[in-house]
């Protein structure tokens, strides 16, 4: 009998660019860290940029439960046929042990960006072609048209950079049934400065795109929210900070806006791709 997914991935995930590295001289690092992971009870690892079935593999070998989600998979840069190929050769060496997260990026990252919204409708028929089942898929789903998708075409949604108002509206429209996995970033840090300010930091690269700022119009915020790196109502809403509790209280609210499982992006001022363990276990303890 196959595991529910909800129960495979479990309340909460490691969402992590630097478990995705390339780097041949990295994969004992990241094959020990998501054992690690794994020991510390974390149900998946969501691998973040424009990530793929070769990068989730090594971190399945290396584990024995681990779930490994694309967060995500760019339409744009890989073809159904070649993404159905690479899943079906993962799903046969480790049954249900992948997940394929897919997106549609941003226009200033793609050249050939188009009609988003029929060019991920056009990448799912292509993957039912090629025989990737709607219940191992899920998209990155912000806007009510995506996520309609997300609830029709596939497992559910994995939304990035969101808040527990916008979990809630995705809930509403996802019904009951299907995952919603959001991203939360987590800065463990209890002086408000620091922690607006490394938040901002990792702002810089999101507020220029349209697509996230546009989410946050429609769920309240003002375009002043989104000037000089973001106010601080924006910041306090899209991150975790401050002491174990106030960190445990933004997450719990999350899951009482809908939330099946939460892709915690630990954030500690260190390079985007450092594997911050550390943290990761001092999370897992606030979490246990």
């Amino acid at each position: 009998m196959t595991t529910p997914l909800k129960e495979t991935v479990g309340r909460y995930g490691i969402w992590s660019v630097g478990l995705r590295s390339e780097d041949p001289d990295r994969r004992g690092e990241l094959a020990e860290a998501a054992a690690e992971l794994e020991e510390l009870g974390y149900g998946a690892v969501w691998l973040g940029g424009n990530s793929s079935a070769a990068n989730a593999a090594p971190l399945i070998e290396a584990t024995s439960t681990l779930t490994v989600g694309t967060s995500i998979q760019s339409i744009w840069q890989h073809e159904p046929d070649a993404a159905a190929t690479a899943f079906a050769e993962l799903e046969s060496a480790h049954p249900g042990r992948f997940l394929l997260g897919l997106g549609v990026s941003h226009a200033k990252r793609v050249e050939q960006y188009a009609r988003p919204y029929s060019a991920l409708v056009g990448h799912l028929d292509g993957l039912d072609t090629a025989g990737v089942p709607a219940e191992r898929r899920l998209l990155a789903a912000l806007g009510p048209k995506s996520l309609r998708l997300a609830r029709d075409r596939a497992a559910g949604s994995i939304p990035y950079l969101v808040t527990p108002e916008h979990t809630a509206h995705a809930r509403e429209i996802l019904g009951e049934a299907p995952l919603l996995a959001p991203e939360l970033g987590v800065l463990p840090e209890t002086d408000p400065v620091r922690a607006r300010a490394l938040a901002r930091e990792f702002l810089e690269i999101y507020l220029p795109l349209p697509n996230y700022t546009n989410n946050f119009l429609r769920h309240g915020f003002t375009e002043d929210d989104l000037l000089d790196g973001g106010s601080d109502r924006l910041v306090d809403a899209l991150f975790a900070w401050g002491d174990d509790q106030a960190i445990r209280t933004k997450i719990d609210a999350f899951f009482e806006a809908g939330a099946d499982h939460l892709a915690l992006q630990v954030l500690t001022g260190e390079p985007r791709d450092a594997l911050p363990r550390k943290a990761w276990r001092d999370l897992a303890g606030l979490l246990a």
